[in-house]
């Protein structure tokens, strides 16, 4: 699903479209000429979102790099399948690479939500090679753009959202941080914590950004600031936003 001459929609689950697995996030295809770079791999749907890009006349073999922005299950359950499938290389932030290079099913919360049918008992995580390790303000080009990576935590550690820069509109890949409407996902597992959240919150607030590509539900191609706003007056007014699930 075309959303921009640079942004491709092409995996989504329940949350969404249902593009692909009913579990997966919202995954991502940046288009910069020949260059593809993904943003997250979903949970269990691969095969889809690869027939979904070719539909889109997206050739899944020219995808060279796949960021993953948190380590959650919905996120990563399909990046060692989705690199397989389009010999990309994994860019991750360093404080989810040892979890995604060892399939730590217990750091990443997995085995807990299991035990609660939030995911399939059945479901095992592969373990995957993460090439580089990115950190808080990193800057990758892509194409004629560049993409910098900011460290998020409070929907849990090691979050990260991307901003995109150098096309025809600027996008924040929001992921799990901020949703429309000024909702967020604060969860009942060990590493999410609102003081973190509320900072991160604030701390994103201070970039400036046309569309919010968010890692479930609508996006937001215009003024997608606003949603940050509302979520970011909420917190400040010593409230929690809107829970979104």
């Amino acid at each position: 699903m075309k959303l921009s001459p640079e942004v491709y929609l092409v995996g989504g689950g329940d949350y969404s479209f249902n593009l692909s697995h009913r579990l997966d996030c919202h995954v991502y295809v940046i288009k910069d000429g020949d260059e593809l770079v993904m943003v997250d791999a979903g949970f269990d749907g691969p095969e889809e979102i690869i027939q979904n890009m070719e539909d889109d006349g997206l050739n899944p073999a020219s995808v060279s790099r796949i960021f993953v922005t948190h380590y959650h299950a919905d996120h990563t359950g399909a990046l060692a399948r989705m690199k397989r499938l389009t010999g990309a290389e994994v860019y991750a932030g360093a404080e989810a690479a040892a979890a995604i290079r060892t399939a730590d099913a217990e750091q990443i919360g997995l085995k807990w939500a299991q035990q609660f049918s939030f995911y399939p008992p059945e479901f095992v995580w592969e373990a995957t090679e993460v090439k580089h390790e990115f950190k808080d303000g990193d800057k990758f080009a892509i194409g004629s753009q560049e993409l910098e990576t900011i460290l998020t935590p409070g929907h849990c550690n090691g979050h990260y959202v991307l901003l995109l820069r150098g096309g025809a509109r600027s996008y924040l890949f929001s992921s799990d941080l901020v949703f429309w409407g000024g909702t967020i996902i604060l969860q009942n597992v060990a590493d999410s914590n609102v003081q973190e959240y509320a900072a991160s919150m604030n701390k994103v607030l201070t970039y400036e950004f046309d569309a919010l590509l968010p890692g479930h539900f609508s996006p937001a191609l215009r003024n997608g600031k606003r949603h940050m706003d509302l979520a970011a007056a909420a917190f400040n007014n010593l409230m929690i936003p809107r829970n979104a699930v």
